[in-house]
């Protein structure tokens, strides 16, 4: 028996382009059902996301305001950034039930793990940035302050520095998925991925240096994390790839018998 999309019926472009509404509209949905919840909590939000910068203050220093509007639209802006991370799984699932119907069973058995996968290492990053990067960061930045300088940085401009952060981290984490698609998909092999693991290393702390202050330390700590995850790719690579050569080669099915009639005797 071959094996084939479990949804092998064609669909009328209509009808595809009425789930996608569906689907996109579901994702706004939940988006906005997670800021309700939250909205209550906009300025405590805020003041979590903003710890690992004001444990940093000189003595007397708070963080300013410099808009009329920033005390209000600042959290707001926010929370719903935190409601659009949180609705991620919300959205992944959407974007998979989409797709879902076109896979092959094998397509599927490899294409769930991955998708957990990603959540949990964008999850992961964004935590790592919050927990370790941040404080590195904001007391390398209070050290650094020239003399007769007062530290008081502006909430809005805090606030888009962490979140490019936040998604930067989030999406260097996803290196592991990165590497397994490439392998699985044939655009590179792990022979290749081991061959160029030099001049990797040099991008993790390339990029390292590009992220965070100009201190050792805080490169290394996001380049050491992005080298071990690539490392992680290649070996679950190989494994994918190992397996994926195990399994038969799908043929598709033909449903017109182009051999002739057996003649009768």
């Amino acid at each position: 028996m071959s094996d084939l999309p479990e949804n092998d019926q064609p669909m009328p472009l209509v009808s595809h382009l009425t789930e996608l509404r569906t689907r996109l509209l579901r994702c706004v949905a939940a988006v906005f059902i997670i800021f309700a919840g939250l909205f209550s909590f906009t300025q405590q939000i805020y003041t979590f996301v903003s710890t690992p910068l004001r444990q940093y203050l000189p003595v007397g220093a708070t963080m300013i305001a410099t808009d009329v509007s920033s005390p209000f639209l600042t959290p707001l802006k926010l929370t719903m950034m935190v409601s659009l991370f949180l609705a991620i799984p919300v959205i992944l699932h959407q974007i998979w039930g989409f797709i879902a119907p076109g896979l092959y069973k094998h397509e599927k058995r490899i294409a769930v793990p991955l998708l957990v996968s990603s959540i949990l290492l964008f999850y992961t990053g964004m935590a790592f940035a919050y927990y370790l990067v941040f404080p590195l960061i904001f007391k390398f930045f209070a050290a650094a302050t020239p003399a007769g300088v007062e530290m008081m940085t502006d909430i809005s401009s805090y606030l888009d520095f962490v979140m490019t952060l936040f998604f930067a981290f989030g999406v260097a984490f996803e290196i592991p998925v990165a590497v397994v698609l490439l392998v699985w998909i044939g655009v590179v092999d792990v022979a290749y991925l081991k061959k160029i693991r030099p001049y990797v290393i040099i991008g993790c702390f390339v990029v390292g240096m590009i992220l965070t202050p100009p201190d050792i330390f805080s490169q290394t700590l996001l380049a050491v994390p992005m080298w071990l995850l690539f490392e992680i790719g290649i070996l679950f690579g190989g494994l994918v790839r190992k397996r994926r050569a195990e399994e038969p080669e799908e043929q598709p099915v033909d449903d017109h018998n182009d051999q002739p009639p057996a003649t009768q005797a």
